[in-house]
């Protein structure tokens, strides 16, 4: 891909559009925002690759993607949801995402899907989002499994996205957490194609340990502050019916 955002709508100003989500969710952080890529966050680049074999399963890689693409929220774990503006995955979807935070709070955030084909997509963080990063989901036949097992990856290449969330990057708490997130996730999708107790294979490589210290003024975006000082107008509005 030349230009991973050249399938990513946005406003006249090049901002992130609204998106409809229910009256449940906490949509916030995503309209008004622009794109946040790894050179855009502030933190210690990281790539992490999480991988797990449907071995057992006859799905085929084009099979995986287009179920995956169709059910992705419901394989993400309990606590945490996803708000896509269409029925499946397409480039060009902007995505409002509920997240459960370290400490039990959500944050409120989204994507944006850059892009989007019959063996992989891809999505881009918004300004504010805990990391400023390119997420890479595929399925493919390979490894030691390549003559009778789909393998199903995904790959970030993410920086927490302030200082605040580098901190928490730092402390393990964010990373953890995020690993245990996406671990969780092909273990869902796994069982969604019988397969059961496939371990999830993770792979972290440190590729930058110096800090944009020019982006620390990212902590303006900081989703977690503003979802936080947001959760009383949401209950209110929550109650009145609006």
């Amino acid at each position: 891909m030349s230009d991973p955002t050249a399938d990513t709508p946005s406003t006249a100003d090049g901002k992130l559009p609204d998106t409809d989500t229910p009256p449940d969710a906490i949509n916030l952080n995503v309209s008004g925002k622009e794109l946040a890529g790894p050179e855009r966050g502030f933190g210690q680049l990281w790539r992490k690759t999480y991988r797990i074999s449907l071995r057992g399963s006859s799905a085929t890689p084009q099979e995986v993607i287009r179920r995956w693409k169709t059910n992705f929220s419901n394989y993400w774990p309990e606590g945490s949801d996803f708000y896509g503006s269409r029925p499946r995955i397409e480039a060009g979807e902007v995505a409002v995402i509920n997240l459960e935070g370290p400490a039990g709070a959500p944050i409120a955030t989204g994507v944006a899907v850059v892009h989007a084909d019959d063996h992989s997509f891809v999505f881009v963080t918004p300004q504010g989002h805990i990391f400023a990063g390119t997420i890479h989901f595929s399925a493919f036949r390979g490894g030691r499994d390549a003559a009778e097992a789909t393998v199903v990856q995904i790959v970030s290449l993410i920086r927490a996205g302030d200082p605040l969330f580098e901190i928490g990057a730092r402390l393990g708490v964010i990373h953890r957490q995020e690993d245990e997130f996406w671990q969780k996730t092909l273990t869902n999708l796994a069982a969604d194609f019988g397969v059961v107790g496939q371990p999830v294979e993770l792979e972290s490589v440190l590729v930058d340990r110096r800090m944009r210290w020019s982006a620390a003024g990212n902590v303006w975006h900081n989703s977690a502050i503003r979802t936080t000082l947001y959760l009383p107008i949401h209950a209110l509005r929550r109650l009145l019916g609006k």
